[in-house]
């Protein structure tokens, strides 16, 4: 028996680094996790070494019509959701003060901190609903370090 043996766990970014680990572990402790990201092959990889507890719904987070409707198909196949992790994010090439451009600058903020406002608003009826839930918010090094790099949003 596991930790989170009922549970039912919702991890962005889930196809590689801290999102794959992330739903490794959660379904070692019993939870049934759904696997989001863009590519679809790594999260049918982690889905596979994880087995019959992944549910992989592909998408991107930064739209938020497309994160509605996977929490909506999190609902209608489980009935429920214990925990979210926000992990999904990116960074960009030219990250220098002189070199960012708008255009990059909203593409951090998007994939970095819209996503995750997007992902919670999807959640929390679900959560409310059953009186309970977990919100993880993966951050970046910026919360703790002071750097010459734009980037951390």
């Amino acid at each position: 028996m596991g930790k989170l043996d009922g549970k039912v766990a919702w991890v962005t970014g889930a196809g590689s680094g801290i999102g794959e680990a992330t739903a490794m572990t959660l379904a070692r402790e019993g939870a049934r996790v759904v696997l989001t990201g863009r590519r679809k092959e790594p999260l049918q990889s982690v889905a596979q070494r994880i087995g019959g507890a992944a549910r992989v719904e592909q998408g991107d987070v930064t739209d938020a019509a497309r994160v509605q409707a996977i929490a909506d198909a999190i609902k209608a196949a489980h009935g429920r959701l214990d925990i979210l992790v926000s992990n999904a994010g990116l960074n960009v090439t030219k990250r220098d003060w002189p070199d960012i451009t708008p255009a990059a600058a909203n593409e951090v903020i998007q994939a970095n901190l819209n996503s995750a406002f997007y992902c919670t608003i999807a959640a929390l009826p679900l959560m409310r609903a059953q009186q309970d839930g977990v919100l993880i918010h993966t951050s970046s090094m910026a919360g703790r370090y002071v750097s010459l790099l734009s980037g951390a949003a």
